[in-house]
């Protein structure tokens, strides 16, 4: 449908443009991140197996990473429901960390992070949209539901059949 060519990557831009940014600037990316990585190793410590890296300019190199393979993925069409939850899973941490507007006391500072804050919530809005939508095929609740009903009617008509051979 015409409508998902034009939104997908409209919707990808903006993550494509941040990963490839974050990239290109990762020192200044992981600076931003740091208060809130520190913040959240902190209260997950012991949780977290020793491999998760925790050095925020890799862990800001990974997600650019995602943001921009996600993003092609999604503008593409290629596996558009998985890359929109990648995205969202990228997007939440990213926006806790980067526009904390509860914290600023600046008044002019603190709206301008409130309202990349709500941007970045549109954003969630729009890539649930996206997970969810199955372009027109039946989700796989509904799939798994109707297999299992033929499943069952099936099995009841064997058991029919069985029943009358025994009587017989």
């Amino acid at each position: 449908m015409i409508l998902r060519r034009v939104a997908r990557p409209l919707l990808a831009a903006i993550f494509i443009s941040g990963g490839i940014g974050a990239l290109k600037d990762t020192q200044g990316h992981a600076k931003a991140a740091e208060p809130f990585l520190t913040e959240s190793f902190d209260k997950l410590e012991g949780v977290l197996p020793e491999s998760v890296p925790r050095d925020p300019a890799t862990l800001v190199r990974i997600d650019a990473a995602v943001k921009v393979g996600a993003g092609l993925a999604l503008a593409t069409g290629r596996a558009p429901r998985l890359a929109s939850l990648l995205l969202l899973g990228s997007l939440v941490p990213t926006t806790l960390a980067t526009h904390r507007f509860w914290e600023i006391q600046e008044p002019a500072e603190r709206q301008q992070q409130q309202i990349q804050f709500i941007k970045n919530a549109g954003l969630a809005g729009g890539l649930l949209l996206a997970a969810a939508d199955t372009a027109g095929k039946p989700s796989l609740g509904w799939r798994a539901r109707r297999a299992a009903s033929k499943t069952e009617k099936h099995a009841e008509k064997l058991a029919k059949k069985a029943e009358k051979a025994i009587t017989k």
